[in-house]
């Protein structure tokens, strides 16, 4: 007993289930064979010990066939379009995208939903880390962006924007300083740009910023309408990269970096025009002759072949932003949460208030007859010369008189009020009665 337990292997399950199937085969193929010799059913079912159905319908079939497994549908397949629109907004986190879908209906479990992200985080993984470098010719395209520190001016730590321009093909950059993101800033950056390297690529690349970018339409960027006009003006087309994909444009990714951790690492300034002076200097005395990593060539040496469109003759871009005003009594005008001055004549009249990224330019009758710098808001701008002859001293009402019987004042009653040289006449001759 025990020598013929001995030489019995027990198969593993996986094995057990192929022999199984090869022999399921080779029956199949018996009963084939033998009504091809001319072999009624009944008799062929007798000898093999198959009921006579089964042989029918494997003779049907013409020869043996593994059963084909129905994949049953999991339950969380049924929100595939949403996980799919859903999931690059929220980073592909299970526990947010479980939340959501129970409250959509989802029953599964928590575990059900993060064994379906997988195949969508492994294909994000590999999306990192394969970016396609890619290279554009001379003239071809610059690239835009912002980036964002702190920086201490004077005695307070500023927020700074920082706008870059960086031209493809060169590697040259441009950047300027600014106090905020607005539409002004970034028409401003562009022209400080243009203006700096005597021309205009044919395009420009953006990471969909949202003063720029109004949102998208059967895969088309919907531009802010005065950005479009800015940009036929100079002769640019504007592109947006891909969403979630900001690497696609990594020139300039690197460009912000760079600014950052070597143009204003550890730096502080007086003054804001002090600091966009240290980044004019900065970007050419070392940005522009610096032995660049990629192109193993001076960004300067290699502005030499970059073919742009001549800036020409072209005035600025009229960025007509106007406000209407009127002047109040004290010669101010109210624009930008802050107050500025106006010649004093022009008091009671109507002013328009033209803005540019850094100014206010206040006009009566299509003259200008102020300027100012934007200041911070609630900031009282007076410039002395707006109120030559018109300022007028006011005079001082008259006091009311003192409080005579406060209580908590010294004595009661009226002081009575003597005249200094009383006292000095007997301070002399207490003197002199003590000599």
């Amino acid at each position: 007993m025990e020598g013929r337990m001995a030489g019995v292997v027990s198969l593993p399950r996986e094995s057990s289930s192929v022999e199984e199937g090869m022999l399921k085969g080779d029956l199949v193929r018996e009963l084939v064979a033998r009504k091809e010799r001319g072999e009624g059913v009944k008799r062929i079912a007798r000898e093999l010990g198959v009921d006579r159905k089964t042989v029918r319908r494997w003779l049907r079939l013409g020869g043996w066939q593994p059963r084909r497994r129905q994949s049953r549908r999991r339950p969380v397949e049924q929100f595939a379009e949403f996980i799919a629109r859903r999931g690059p907004e929220v980073g592909w986190n299970g526990v947010v995208l479980h939340r959501e879908l129970a409250g959509l209906g989802f029953t599964g479990s928590y575990q059900q939903v993060q064994r379906y992200l997988k195949p969508y985080r492994a294909q994000r993984k590999w999306a990192k880390l394969a970016t396609m470098r890619f290279e554009t010719g001379p003239g071809e395209q610059a690239q835009v962006d912002y980036g964002q520190l702190r920086v201490w001016i004077g005695e307070r730590l500023e927020t700074v924007q920082l706008f870059v321009l960086t031209l493809g093909y060169s590697r040259r950059l441009f950047t300027y300083a600014y106090r905020n993101e607005k539409l002004a800033s970034l028409l401003d950056g562009h022209e400080r740009a243009f203006r700096h390297f005597g021309g205009v690529t044919l395009s420009c690349l953006y990471d969909n910023p949202r003063t720029l970018v109004l949102g998208g339409s059967e895969n088309r960027v919907v531009w802010h309408p005065l950005f479009e006009d800015f940009a036929r003006y100079y002769g640019f087309t504007p592109h947006a990269c891909q969403p979630y994909r900001a690497r696609t444009k990594g020139q300039v990714e690197s460009g912000v970096k760079y600014v950052k951790r070597n143009a204003l690492a550890g730096r502080r300034f007086t003054s804001w025009e002090e600091l966009n002076g240290w980044l004019e200097r900065w970007s050419g005395e070392i940005a522009d002759v610096r032995l660049h990593g990629t192109t193993h060539e001076r960004p300067l040496d290699r502005f030499a072949r970059e073919q742009l469109t001549p800036w020409g003759s072209r005035p600025p871009y009229r960025y007509e932003r106007v406000r209407i005003r009127r002047v109040a009594n004290d010669a101010l005008v109210a624009v930008g949460a802050a107050r500025y001055s106006v010649p004093a004549e022009y008091v009671g009249m109507v002013v328009s208030v033209q803005e540019s990224a850094e100014y206010y330019e206040f006009c009566h009758q299509a003259k200008l007859i102020a300027r100012h710098q934007k200041a911070a808001r609630h900031s009282l701008v007076m410039e002395p010369a707006h109120y030559t002859g018109r300022l007028r001293v006011s005079r001082a009402a008259a006091l009311p008189p003192a409080p005579r019987f406060d209580p908590n004042f010294g004595q009661l009653g009226e002081v009575m009020v003597r005249d200094l040289a009383l006292y000095e006449a007997a301070s002399q001759n207490q003197g002199g009665d003590a000599q």
